[in-house]
């Protein structure tokens, strides 16, 4: 993923975020998971940047979104402690696959801070800029 790409997906989801009224970290890795951006809001929680990063490598990793991960990672699923691996994961949503308009692996997006379901819907926003 390119630097360029990756400014354009985090303003994306600084922006929503602003709209939203949250403070959030959003990690965005390429498709080896290795960092290619990141940011901290004001006021978001120092735990949450840990997190962010493990959403944006379990979705780049399980190329799923850390949300379906959650439905096989969980205590009655077949893969329980699967969050355990690949020097720790993230079994909940927040954690979006970056694809180009092709479908080619770009990398993952990692939205942690706000609630849940509106982590998920920021780094969809951001997502989605790179089929747009």
């Amino acid at each position: 993923m390119k630097l360029s790409s990756a400014k354009l997906i985090l303003d994306t989801a600084l922006a929503e975020a602003q709209k939203r009224g949250v403070s959030v970290c959003i990690s965005i890795v390429d498709a080896a998971a290795w960092p290619v951006a990141f940011v901290r809001m004001d006021g978001a929680p120092l735990g949450v940047i840990d997190v962010s990063n493990k959403k944006a490598r379990t979705a780049v990793l399980f190329q799923m979104d850390s949300a379906d991960f959650a439905k096989v990672a969980h205590p009655d699923a077949g893969a329980y402690t699967l969050e355990n691996t690949n020097g720790g994961l993230t079994s909940f949503g927040g954690g979006v696959v970056l694809k180009a308009a092709d479908g080619t692996l770009l990398g993952g997006i990692g939205v942690s801070g706000a609630a849940t379901q509106d982590d998920i819907d920021i780094a969809r926003a951001a997502a989605d800029t790179l089929t747009a």
